[in-house]
């Protein structure tokens, strides 16, 4: 295919484009570390710690939920590959339990906080959020895959998955809202749930 000259100075801007939104992801990231900025801080005292400008945060990620968003999916795709060497060598409960306790930690406070303030504005304009979206499935078919490999039945597999990763969510809503409500508990219930699920092997 021959590109003119227009086509390739439009493709080469929106590669500059996202290139140039990924550096300064990498520099909010770096100013913000596993935390995650509060709603109500402001664009521009979000840009003065990443050293930048919240004229090109803006730009690139339209909006502070959108900058909490694009945050959110990188921090969780650092997070998952971290979960994913437990996948590898551990079973799914074994993958349940770190999940649960990654993002329980202490310093993942603001990160959860975070994430169901940005899931509840995704409820409402999907469109807006359509990346944010489309990465919440990560973690399912992890451990989807880990429900295959013990003998779960494959059409049962995936199901069981999004059934306990949607637990787990609310498990951490719990907490953000009545810290300390015996939630380990409720995970072991969640394990013993997924566990009476049919096998077909």
């Amino acid at each position: 295919m021959i590109l003119s000259s227009a086509d390739h100075a439009e493709h080469g801007g929106a590669e500059h484009r996202g290139d140039a939104r990924e550096r300064l992801l990498a520099r909010l990231l770096d100013a913000f570390g596993e935390t995650l900025p509060a709603p109500e801080v402001s664009l521009r005292e979000i840009a003065a710690r990443a050293g930048t400008s919240h004229a090109l945060l803006r730009y690139h990620f339209g909006s502070l939920p959108g900058v909490l968003a694009a945050m959110l999916r990188a921090q969780r795709s650092r997070d998952n590959e971290a979960l994913l060497e437990t996948a590898r060598q551990g079973t799914f409960d074994g993958f349940v339990l770190a999940i649960w306790r990654t993002y329980t930690r202490p310093e993942q406070l603001s990160r959860v906080r975070g994430f169901f303030h940005v899931v509840g504005l995704a409820a409402y304009r999907p469109e807006d959020f359509r990346e944010f979206i489309d990465s919440l499935d990560d973690l399912t078919g992890m451990l989807a895959a880990l429900a295959e490999r013990e003998g779960f039945d494959a059409a049962e597999a995936p199901a069981i998955a999004t059934a306990t990763i949607a637990a787990l969510r609310g498990l951490l809503l719990q907490e953000v809202l009545t810290p300390g409500a015996h939630t380990e508990d409720a995970v072991a219930v969640i394990l013993r749930m997924a566990r009476s699920a049919p096998h077909a092997r």
